[in-house]
Order: C-alpha cells, then sequence, then structure tokens
C-alpha cells in the first residue's frame, strides 16, 4: 500500500451511531487530491488514506480489517460459536455489507462512502450485542469498501467489485490513466498486481449475500416522502458514440433547401429519442412494459463549429437504460432506424459505436423481503423501485444473491458537492440495515 499518511484523531472510537457515521463521511471528505473539491481516485494515495482511514474505524471497533489484491478495504466479525464449530473461519457462512471509498472529480461526500460507513456501524452493533450476551447470528459479517466503482481514473468501472467476482480482466492492465500511467504500473505503486487483484476473487467461497446501502441518486423517494426504500433491480446500460455526417457550407448563400446539416439531423433525432423514451414511460408503447426506459443524448460536440459555417459533422453520445435488457434493446434498435432515416431523408450518413454495455441485474427476492422486513422495522411502509444508476452490485450479482436498500437525498441530487442527507434519514437506514440482517439470519437458520 502507498503511504496513507497520518490517520484522523477522530477515528479512535467506532461509528455506533448516525451523527458519528455522518461525522465520519466529513472525514473521508476531507482526503482528497483536489483543494476545491472532493476527487478520490482508485490507486492513488487518497485511496490508501480513505483505506488506512476506515481501517482506523473498524479497529475501534474491535473488528479485523484488511486490504485484498484489488485495493479493496475489508472489516469482519464473526460469532465466536460459529468459529468453533466450523473450526476455522474460512468454514463459516457470511454476509457481506459494502459499498465503495471512491469519488467521481468534484463529487458529493455520501455516494457510495455512506454505505460502506453505514456497514462498519451496523458490523459494530452486532459485535457489542454479543459481547453483551444477546443472541448472535448463524453467519459472519463482512463489511467490503471497495476501491473502483466509478472509473474515474482509468474509464473501466466496478474493478474492485469485478475482481471479487472473479471478473478481472488482465487487458484492463494496459489502460492508461490521463496522464498516461497504465493500470498495471498503478497496481505495482500501490504495493499490488494484476496477479494479486486477480487472486482477489471469492469465487471459491461465494458469500451468502451482498447487501449494499446507496443514496438515491434521484428525486423518487423525496416525491414519495419516503426515507428508504428496497431496490428492486439495476438497470442495463448500452452507450454509443454517434454521428451524422453532413455537408458544411456557408451559412449565408447556401439555400435552405440545399443543405445537408447535421445539427438539424441531430436535434430532430435527440427528439426523438425523448419522445421514445417519454411514450414507454408513460405506458404509451403496449409492445414495452417496461416503463423504466430511459435514454438521453449528453453531448454533443459540432464540426467546424463556427457561427456563420453550416454544420457538416455533428457528434453525440446516446446513453439507454432500462430494467429489461431485450425491451431496452428493441428500443434501441428503433432510435438507429429513425437516425438512418432521417439521415438519408437530409441527404446525411449516419453511424455509431458502442461504448459500454451492462446487462440489468434483478435484485434477490429473499433479500428485497429482507430489506423490506428492515424497512417496516422503523415503522415505514416498505416501498420498491429501481436503480437507473449502476452499482457494485451489479458486478457483485455474478457471485452472489445482491439486496439494495436505497436512502432519499435531497432533490436527488448526486455527483455534485450539493450531495445531502438528513440525520434522521441515516439513524432509520442504519436501522433497517440492522433489521434486514436479522431478517436474512431468520431466513438462514
Amino acid at each position: 500500500m502507498s503511504d496513507a499518511g497520518s490517520i484522523p484523531p477522530d477515528v479512535t472510537a467506532p461509528l455506533e451511531t448516525a451523527a458519528d457515521v455522518l461525522t465520519a463521511c466529513d472525514t473521508l471528505a476531507a482526503i482528497s487530491s483536489s483543494d476545491s473539491g472532493i476527487n478520490r481516485r482508485y490507486l492513488t494515495p487518497e485511496h490508501a488514506a480513505a483505506n488506512a482511514t476506515t481501517a482506523g474505524w473498524l479497529k475501534a471497533a474491535g473488528l479485523r480489517s484488511w486490504q485484498d489484491g484489488a485495493g479493496n478495504l475489508w472489516g469482519r466479525w464473526c460469532p465466536p460459536a460459529l468459529i468453533a464449530a466450523a473450526d476455522s473461519e474460512a468454514g463459516v457462512p457470511r454476509l457481506v455489507i459494502g459499498s465503495h471509498l471512491d469519488s467521481v472529480p468534484d463529487a458529493g461526500r455520501y455516494d457510495g462512502i455512506l454505505g460502506v460507513l453505514l456497514g462498519v456501524a451496523a458490523l459494530t452493533h452486532f459485535r457489542q450485542r454479543a459481547d453483551a450476551g444477546e443472541q448472535s447470528l448463524p453467519f459472519a459479517l463482512e463489511v467490503v469498501g471497495f476501491g473502483d466503482e466509478e472509473g474515474a481514473r482509468f474509464g473501466a468501472t466496478l474493478l474492485g467489485s469485478h475482481a471479487i467476482a472473479g471478473r478481472w480482466q488482465s487487458d484492463w492492465e494496459r489502460v492508461e490513466d490521463e496522464d498516461g500511467i497504465p493500470l498495471g504500473d498503478a497496481l505495482e505503486r500501490f504495493g499490488l498486481s494484476g496477479q494479486t487483484a486477480a487472486r482477489a476473487s471469492l469465487q471459491a467461497n461465494p458469500p451468502l449475500g451482498y447487501l449494499e446501502v446507496h443514496i438515491e441518486q434521484g428525486p423518487v423517494l423525496e416525491a414519495e416522502n419516503l426515507a428508504l426504500g428496497t431496490v428492486t433491480g439495476i438497470a442495463g446500460a448500452r452507450r454509443f458514440a454517434v454521428n451524422f455526417v453532413g455537408q458544411a457550407g456557408h451559412a449565408g448563400t447556401t439555400p435552405m433547401a440545399l443543405r445537408q446539416d447535421a445539427l438539424c439531423a441531430a436535434a430532430e433525432w435527440t427528439l426523438a429519442v425523448e419522445s421514445l423514451a417519454c411514450d414507454v414511460q408513460a405506458g404509451k408503447r403496449a409492445d414495452m412494459a417496461d416503463h423504466s426506459l430511459v435514454a438521453t443524448v449528453g453531448c454533443c460536440e459540432l464540426r467546424p463549429g463556427a457561427v456563420n459555417v453550416i454544420p457538416g459533422g455533428a457528434a453525440l453520445s446516446l446513453d439507454i437504460r432500462a430494467l429489461d435488457d431485450a425491451q431496452r434493446d428493441r428500443a434501441l434498435d428503433e432510435l438507429l432506424n429513425e437516425a438512418h432515416r432521417i439521415a438519408a431523408r437530409r441527404g446525411l450518413t449516419f453511424h455509431c459505436e458502442q461504448t459500454h454495455a451492462a446487462d440489468a441485474v434483478a435484485c434477490d427476492e429473499g433479500l428485497m423481503q429482507a430489506v423490506d422486513a428492515g424497512i417496516a422495522a422503523t415503522g415505514q411502509a416498505p416501498f420498491r423501485l429501481p436503480s437507473g444508476a449502476g452499482h457494485d452490485a451489479m458486478a457483485v450479482s455474478h457471485l452472489c444473491p445482491v439486496g439494495m436498500l436505497f436512502l432519499r437525498c435531497e432533490r436527488g441530487i448526486s455527483h455534485h458537492p450539493l450531495e445531502a442527507v438528513t440525520e434522521d434519514d441515516v439513524a432509520k437506514a442504519l436501522a433497517a440495515l440492522i433489521a434486514s440482517i436479522e431478517a436474512v439470519a431468520v431466513r438462514h437458520v
């Protein structure tokens, strides 16, 4: 591990309450490569410092901690009776709680981090309860802080969770960051390697399940006036680099009827993207029953980009997501066919290249029921909703059943310094997580 620097003094006490967790979020927010915002990327000194700081809270709670070969931080509590019965910790079933400790540039302080620290607090709770002689769990508890979920440094996302799921790809080690440093070199500078990352796989002894607590990153819970929600699944996404190619020309001398304006084609198609997604969500398309579909044109670059020149080229992005991969792909085919029709009618050419693909992930019904029970234990009626954003649970789903608990965030704002939660909601999330673990225990006995 690279030099983590000194551990802040406030990590010497365990995380027990919502206030403790929020203070810990503030402490981690100060670990950043940027003076003007939170920026904590994979395999950097800030990554090492975040791991060391979180390990301090685990140690303060009397929990064991370690870093795996991909740079993920782990903590563990195991009921002593289970170790004795199994003769070794390796034979003890375990439930994993986790999220990520890395961030996007200019990030908020709760995306990922809150879920990890709530996991630390939950492990602390069950260790303290066992020490007090109360009935223990039929499995061990582990918490994981993944080193890379966002992909902010190397572009490839979910590197930490892919590693534990046995899906590490050696090709990733040649991918370079913005400074030209290959991932393989960055691993070595961190005291790791591609081989250690591959050996982080838990396929040989998978957990019985994985629970992730995360801010919603959307406005649904706030609109419903609810603090918590059970995630039903994570939308599968496909992304494309899209190009309309026409003919640049003089803005003053080319008649309107003779123009091959790439921007006009791109604008027409962008509205078609919006229209299709709106119709699907509104239930106006009987052939597409998955109303979770969203589609976004997020980037547009014009060539040559001069005020007195007709755009001869328009480069766009397309991001399309849904819980049903087949319906998402059917909508995608329709949109791409429409792009070709628009281009042909306007005398342009159209081409696109896929840049990202991820299948949708359904949350495990048993874990959803456990999260429902956890939410009910707080006094709130259970509420289920899908996730349009990607999460580590997507990768972990290749290893074991996954479940997710969403926590309301103010105005749905995320990936931004204005990201905000309330102490009351965090307290409810911790109580719901503890009750969810208890519900899993009842099913496991």
